[in-house]
């Protein structure tokens, strides 16, 4: 009979999962609730813990905790049902939401809609510059200023990039005419032939309404296009509607509406 294990990676240790989600990211958009690039985000914290998990040794799904949400990518044809009831007993108190798997007895969160957008490869003006270890510090700058309560660091940028998804990320800084730092945002590869991600993109609150993060939006794709992504897309609050006009202003088109699971029966 085949047997389901659920293993608990390092950081160090994810290479196998980074390895079965990019085999699993199709042509046009990500399926699941995870991206390798997800994952390559995630990787910034020392003490990530990413989820594989195995079936006569063989990889069947990823996932990890983002928060309150466990985010799952199974295999095509993966047995769902088995992975969801698994996957139940990994979580603690307060994790009600799953995003990927058909949690037993769980309903669809209505409250808080998610779009998934596209971008197909095409010719575009490139005003950014790619991230080195030398635009660290600006980068994090514009990370930390575009989102309120922001940790990162240029310790956890280095993190990220020495990870064993360090490889996939691209990342583009925009400046202003007066070289300071505006928006920025970090791509991720999945392999030729296979939808990149962007995750995440933000300008600078001093430097919004310039076309910035558009500009660095379109820089991230232009790389992932360059290095044989089939498209790049994106994942969005339904709710953020300078995010949406954001990427529709770069050329992405909505391709479906996601929705989260809830637990039943959770605490208000």
């Amino acid at each position: 009979m085949p047997s389901l294990v659920r293993r608990r990676l390092t950081p160090a240790e994810t290479g196998p999962a980074l390895r079965a989600l990019c085999a699993w990211t199709p042509a046009d958009v990500p399926g699941g609730g995870l991206h390798p690039g997800d994952v390559g985000w995630y990787l910034r914290f020392d003490d990530a813990a990413v989820l594989l998990w195995l079936d006569d040794g063989e990889p069947v799904a990823a996932g990890f905790l983002d928060g309150p949400v466990l985010r799952v990518t199974a295999a095509p044809g993966a047995d769902l049902e088995a992975l969801a009831a698994d996957a139940e007993e990994a979580l603690g108190p307060g994790d009600d939401w799953c995003d990927g798997l058909p949690m037993p007895g769980w309903e669809l969160d209505q409250d808080a809609p998610w779009l998934v957008m596209s971008w197909t490869p095409r010719p575009v003006p490139d005003h950014g510059e790619p991230v080195g270890a030398d635009d660290a510090a600006d980068r994090v700058l514009v990370q930390r200023a575009a989102f309120e309560g922001s940790t990162f660091t240029v310790e956890r940028w280095h993190a990220m990039k020495r990870s064993p998804a360090g490889e996939l990320a691209v990342e583009t800084l925009v400046r202003t005419p007066e070289g300071e730092p505006a928006a920025a945002a970090t791509g991720w590869f999945a392999g030729a032939g296979r939808c990149g991600l962007l995750e995440p993109v933000g300008t600078h609150p001093d430097h919004r309404g310039h076309g910035y993060g558009r500009d660095a939006v379109l820089g991230a794709c232009a790389a992932l296009a360059e290095r044989g992504a089939s498209a790049v897309a994106v994942v969005t609050p339904a709710a953020n509607e300078a995010a949406v006009a954001l990427y529709r202003s770069a050329g992405f088109a909505v391709v479906r509406e996601h929705h989260d699971r809830v637990r039943t029966g959770r605490p208000a």
